[in-house]
């Protein structure tokens, strides 16, 4: 079985607490979009992971995907099988890869297997995988908080027929050092509410905690945005804990003459 997990870009990511158990409650709206990694699944005489594209920079026992399996086999009389994962989507960079393979691992070996788990009950397992894993298992646009297993599904009408451009500057951001430079606070309007608000509007009210400490610290990733500002983006933001950045646009955007890599999507 092949399937094709897709990463993701959040719109707007307010830190507003700590929570006892370590992780911070957020406050954000993630979107899929179409840039995906290609995991193939297949029975074999014995359990093994593979790898290919873009590196995977942690051993193999590590892997979300082979967590997702073990989790799935302490339930389940699951035989063994292959997992291969060629990644595409950028590690570190905030778009979600890592968390939406181990989901598309749960989802494949569902369908594999007959295990006819629902929505709900892949939703829980694929939260102790990794806070943003729940969202990938359905692909509708979600409301996040909690540590981002809270989810409510939203509909974004300002983003309809508009074009979205991605820059990967290939700078690997610790999600740990990114969350050290925050101070959680109260939020006064949830981003639901301003994504629900005119496009036009969101510049100056959609915000994303991270990028205070790691523009300071990355003044490239900055460039970044203010250059998909002055190509005429409606709105530019870092997705996550960066390193990702992403415009929204009327139209198609032209492709710029910068030496980094660059994806241009319609949502």
């Amino acid at each position: 079985m092949i399937v094709f997990p897709p990463a993701k870009i959040n719109l707007g990511l307010r830190i507003t607490g700590k929570r006892p158990d370590g992780y911070h409650e957020i406050d954000t709206v993630m979107l899929q979009i179409p840039l995906f990694d290609i995991l193939e699944i297949v029975p074999t005489t014995s359990f093994l992971f593979t790898s290919g594209g873009n590196s995977v920079d942690c051993p193999p026992e590590m892997n979300l995907c082979v967590k997702a399996y073990y989790l799935l086999k302490s339930d389940f009389d699951l035989p063994p099988v292959h997992i291969h994962l060629h990644k595409i989507i950028p590690m570190g960079a905030g778009l979600g890869g890592g968390s939406s393979d181990a989901a598309y691992t749960l989802l494949a070996l569902n369908e594999l297997f007959q295990l006819q788990l629902n929505r709900k009950t892949l939703e829980n397992y694929a939260a102790q995988l990794g806070s943003d894993c729940p969202f990938f298992i359905s692909s509708s646009p979600k409301y996040c908080t909690g540590r981002g297993e809270i989810m409510k599904d939203i509909e974004i009408p300002s983003l309809s027929e508009k074009w979205l451009k991605l820059y990967d500057p290939k700078i690997h951001i610790s999600t740990s050092n990114a969350y050290s430079g925050i101070r959680p606070q109260a939020i006064n309007k949830t981003t639901e509410e301003q994504v629900l608000e005119p496009l036009s509007d969101w510049s100056d009210s959609l915000i994303n905690d991270f990028e205070t400490t790691v523009f300071q610290e990355n003044k490239a990733i900055s460039q970044l945005k203010n250059q998909l500002y002055k190509d005429g983006a409606l709105y530019a933001a870092m997705s996550g804990s960066g390193s990702a950045v992403y415009g929204v646009f009327e139209h198609i955007p032209k492709k710029n003459q910068l030496s980094i890599q660059e994806w241009v999507f319609q949502l």
